[in-house]
């Protein structure tokens, strides 16, 4: 079977394949066999962290799967911790994934939930040295962005967070639009009602899971999304919901399952 086409998002430094694989609690070679699988399977999109204990084995996925190096996007973040300790902690992620370079680095959450614009003046000057493609935030609200803008004139390429049908805001893609800051959802699923009907009727239509249509739901946003999985099965289940496309109506429906606000 032909892998789907991944769409890809430019951002400042790189384009990022819309749907690629998450490796939160993915452990040991469960993360290893992972990764291997959904390289091989077609993904072109791995995001890891220092804080997921597993980015070895995320490295040695990605040297498994036989796919040039080049072709993979690839993701690591700092934990808040580190802050103070950016350029050791980079060099330690290179290492243990085993590349010369990642394409995106992120601040995993606010340091002391304070924006720490002395962090992102690190990140962009190691950017700057090439040892990062581009460079972002996690967990970042609009007015800590904003305060990253202010103190160095450049913006997040990226800001992840917490992303599905119930937390859609309107508002806040928008505001993220505005600033040139690409939205990238983790947790898709985690706090989706995949029985919830109007899932069901469009699954339906599709002949497709709700899960399926949950991702692809994101992908018709433009919202990165990086759904979780260790099991060879819903890897490749996650990776087909490149290869439908809603209505406007259906994305409007889903829309209208929104909590936010």
């Amino acid at each position: 079977m032909t892998p789907p086409t991944i769409l890809t998002i430019p951002l400042r430094g790189a384009d990022i394949p819309v749907l690629g694989l998450g490796t939160w609690q993915s452990e040991g070679d469960d993360a290893e066999r992972a990764v291997e699988h959904a390289l091989r399977a077609g993904y072109r999109h791995i995001d890891t962290a220092t804080a997921y204990g597993n980015e070895a084995q995320v490295g040695r996925g990605l040297a498994a799967s036989g796919v040039d190096r080049a072709e993979v996007f690839l993701t690591t973040k700092l934990p808040p911790d580190r802050a103070g300790r950016e350029r050791e902690t980079l060099e330690a992620s290179l290492r243990d994934l085993a590349v010369d370079q990642v394409d995106l680095w992120l601040v995993h959450w606010p340091p002391n939930k304070q924006a720490t614009p002395e962090t992102w003046k690190q990140f962009l000057a190691l950017r700057d040295e090439g040892l990062v493609r581009a460079v972002g935030v996690s967990n970042y609200s609009v007015a800590q962005i904003d305060e990253l803008i202010e103190a160095t004139g450049e913006a997040p390429a990226i800001n992840q967070i917490p992303w599905s049908p119930s937390d859609h805001d309107a508002d806040l893609v928008a505001a993220h639009a505005e600033r040139g800051v690409v939205l990238e959802g983790y947790s898709p699923f985690k706090r989706t009602n995949l029985d919830d009907p109007t899932l069901v009727e469009i699954a339906r239509a599709h002949d497709v899971s709700t899960s399926q249509v949950v991702l692809r739901w994101h992908i018709e946003h433009g919202v990165v999304v990086i759904p979780k999985s260790t099991t060879p099965e819903r890897i490749d289940a996650n990776l087909q919901a490149a290869d439908f496309t809603l209505t406007e109506d259906e994305v409007a429906r889903i829309d209208g399952l929104s909590t936010a606000g």
